[in-house]
């Protein structure tokens, strides 16, 4: 009821602002400094003010996420005098530009598997004007006498239909308390550092950038090293044929990771993750359910070499793991039955990987980065037909300026390639321009 009472403060105070609130905006911490309003109580509440507005900031900044597609800090928040609530509603507006040529992409990501493998007329070129990737994200921090500080935060786009419908999609659900989050969030085979900033939605082909339900613990000392573990659901995608029939799942993924910090201001990492899993179908031939084994291993890392320098990279390899490669998500080659004998099941071998370099110009202003990714898909025993995907490329260059803290522009030009087992090969390129601003 106290937490209810004080979130209809912050409510009102946000509504009239201008007769019952003070407005601040600090200069302590170049990096981040937003407007934080209080609701206006007592006579001293100038002095309550200033001290609710900077541990307000700090919890925000403290619980800030970098990483891939990750949001900024909000620019305006509303915290409760005593600061035991804090609460923020941020965003930013995107707006992509492309143009395909030499091939185009049957997608509105640039994503190999999907590149067409018969030139024509209709998939030569392309133009699209896109803001579906769009963001709105509401955060709130709750400091707990019992749990500690509670971080709650919920994030959407509108990726949620057909392309360019623009329906609104949830990302992130989630709450975080003592290690622990709990809803949804980016997966935990996901390392978010080893990868650079694209214009691309999706990135480089061989990352893993997916969102899941989870249960997560993650630990970190003091030394640099962390670790976490997770249990997610499970999503299969097969090729079952007429012996066997897909059903419900009934064992989570089971993800861990173990990471070590460190170099300068320990902004470089390197991480070892792995995923198991227990994929279950049924025979119909039996009668019976049975299972297949999945796992995966991936080793990662970001290394800031200099301020000036940054590397990126990651390679994944496994069985029946296309949720975590992420050319291969959503296609069905979890397992796959042998055409030649259909009574046979296999979980087909998988790997990807990527290495990128940004070169940072203008510090946190201007960069330019450009890297190269692959995936491949093992063809054994005829499980695999002559048309189906073999392996996938991914080459890209861009630009990002900073005209403002808020307002970004940038240039990117992409390059992919789909090879079948068949080893027919067809390839496409990607020119596109981006605007963003940050609220």
């Amino acid at each position: 009821m106290k937490l209810f009472r004080q979130t209809l403060l912050i409510a009102a105070a946000a509504s009239v602002v201008a007769t019952s609130a003070v407005a601040q905006t600090t200069n302590d911490d170049e990096k981040y400094s937003p407007s934080v309003y209080t609701p206006a109580m007592g006579d001293d509440h100038r002095h309550h003010h200033n001290k609710a507005h900077k541990h307000a900031m700090r919890d925000f900044a403290e619980t800030q996420r970098e990483g891939f597609q990750q949001v900024g800090n909000p620019q305006f928040i509303f915290t409760s005098p005593n600061n035991r609530f804090s609460l923020a509603l941020g965003g930013y507006v995107n707006l992509r530009t492309s143009y395909d040529f030499g091939g185009a992409v049957d997608n509105i990501d640039f994503v190999p598997y999907d590149i067409p493998m018969s030139k024509s007329y209709a998939s030569d070129q392309r133009v699209m004007m896109d803001a579906s990737t769009s963001r709105l994200y509401l955060k709130a921090v709750v400091n707990s006498d019992l749990l500690g500080r509670v971080v709650v935060y919920t994030d959407m786009d509108f990726r949620g239909g057909e392309e360019f419908s623009y329906l609104p999609r949830l990302r992130s659900a989630y709450v975080q308390f003592k290690g622990l989050t709990i809803g949804r969030d980016v997966s935990t085979f996901c390392d978010l550092e080893a990868a650079p900033t694209t214009i691309d939605f999706q990135g480089p082909n061989a990352y893993n950038f997916t969102f899941n339900e989870m249960i997560r613990y993650e630990y970190h000392a003091r030394s640099g090293f962390s670790f976490g573990i997770a249990a997610e659901r499970p999503v299969v995608n097969a090729t079952y044929g007429d012996n066997f029939s897909a059903i419900m799942q009934r064992v989570p993924d089971g993800i861990a990771y173990l990471q070590y910090k460190f170099g300068r201001e320990r902004v470089s990492h390197l991480r070892i993750s792995g995923v198991i899993r227990d994929m279950y179908l049924h025979n119909n031939l039996t009668g019976e359910n049975t299972t297949q084994l999945g796992w995966g291993v991936q080793f990662s890392g970001h290394l800031g070499i200099t301020r000036w320098v940054d590397l990126y990279m990651n390679g994944t390899y496994g069985q029946g793991i296309t949720p975590y490669i992420q050319d291969l998500t959503g296609s069905p080659y979890d397992f796959t039955y042998n055409p030649e004998n259909p009574t046979q099941l296999q979980t087909p071998s998988m790997w990807g990987w990527q290495a990128a370099a940004q070169v940072n110009i203008m510090p946190n202003r201007f960069w330019v980065a450009a890297g190269y990714s692959e995936v491949g898909l093992d063809k054994s025993d005829g499980y695999i037909s002559e048309k189906q995907y073999k392996k996938g490329s991914y080459l890209f260059a861009n630009a990002f300026y900073k005209l403002t803290p808020n307002l970004t522009f940038a240039l990117e030009y992409l390059h992919g390639t789909r090879r079948d087992a068949s080893d027919i090969l067809n390839s496409a390129n990607r020119l596109s321009i981006m605007a963003q601003y940050n609220f």
